[in-house]
């Protein structure tokens, strides 16, 4: 039998008084909270399974907020994400769901609230990999580390190799503003192994950091050693991370 081990945590860093970022694995979802060590949860490889996080945007009131809705949302629909215009649907509802809770037309102090979005679904024989804004998603293999989601992100000044800027994500502005999530297929095969995170473990973190602590371990200790490389560079940001494993019995 095929399996999908997800190996996961969230945990605000170590500047931030309060974590704006939330999770979901399946039908559980971790909005705006923190765990103290990773959770691992298993699954048959069957229906659709989503793992995806939403990273609330920083420097606007209701980050938390909005990462917290779109993570429910997706939570409570994910066995219907079985197609990539499905994904693309249920991502577009979700932007429209972030900016009629915040309310812009009646002055509410989240007018502005927004957040990220970036994950995958995993289903027999095939993974849809999704993103809206700057959250991203990795494959891990034995070639390497591999990028598989888009950057919502100006381009990089030179010898810049982070930035904080969007250029769209799911609400984000006083009025309403449509957004082209970004949503590929792959195949899927016993072995893989994708990495699920916000900004909060990449920009602290190299590539080639990240790819060696993945080829080092796997599961739950690999989530621990990548967040624990994260605080060890100073935790700037939130930092919330899935490590996703597909396995056979």
């Amino acid at each position: 039998m095929q399996y999908v081990a997800v190996s996961a945590l969230s945990h605000p860093g170590l500047l931030r008084e309060r974590n704006e970022d939330s999770l979901v694995v399946g039908p559980w979802t971790l909005c705006a909270s923190v765990t103290e060590s990773p959770q691992t949860l298993v699954f048959p490889l069957g229906t659709p399974l989503v793992v995806a996080v939403a990273d609330g945007l920083g420097g606007q009131p209701g980050g938390d907020v909005a990462s917290a809705l779109v993570a429910r949302r997706i939570a409570s629909i994910g066995l219907a994400l079985d197609s990539e215009a499905t994904v693309r649907a249920v991502l577009n509802n979700c932007n429209r769901a972030v900016y009629q809770a915040a309310g812009a037309a009646d002055g509410s102090e989240f007018a502005a609230m927004g957040t990220t979005v970036a994950g995958v679904v995993v289903q027999p024989g095939l993974l849809l990999v999704l993103n809206v804004g700057d959250s991203r998603v990795y494959a891990a293999s034995r070639d390497g580390l591999r990028q598989v989601s888009v950057d919502d992100s100006p381009p990089l000044e030179p010898g810049q190799r982070t930035t904080s800027l969007v250029t769209q994500c799911l609400g984000g502005t006083p009025t309403y503003r449509a957004v082209r999530p970004h949503v590929t297929a792959a195949p899927l095969s016993p072995g893989d192994r994708y990495l699920v995170c916000t900004d909060g473990l990449t920009d602290p973190l190299t590539t080639e950091v990240i790819e060696e602590l993945l080829r080092e371990y796997d599961d739950g200790r690999a989530a621990f050693e990548l967040w624990k490389a994260a605080i060890e560079a100073g935790g700037p940001d939130n930092i919330t991370l899935a490590v996703v494993r597909v396995a056979e019995e």
